[in-house]
């Protein structure tokens, strides 16, 4: 799954260590998040969602090609 997490952060001018905390994970899991290593709890995705004022669509962006997997 993709997601605009490092975009909507850097324009909002929010560090990566600064996110992580104020979402309760390590730096490491924000960059995995990212770099789409590591696909976030409905509940982590909410949070993420929530602290840029968006909704769960507006920040992870789902293909349905990847339904299957």
């Amino acid at each position: 799954m993709k997601n605009r997490i490092e975009e909507i952060r850097r324009l909002r001018g929010i560090r990566q260590e600064d996110f992580a905390k104020a979402m309760g994970v390590s730096r490491q899991t924000i960059s995995s998040l990212e770099t789409g290593r590591y696909n976030p709890s409905i509940f982590l995705a909410y949070r993420i969602a929530r602290f840029f004022d968006l909704t769960i669509e507006e920040v992870f962006l789902f293909e349905e090609s990847e339904e299957g997997k």
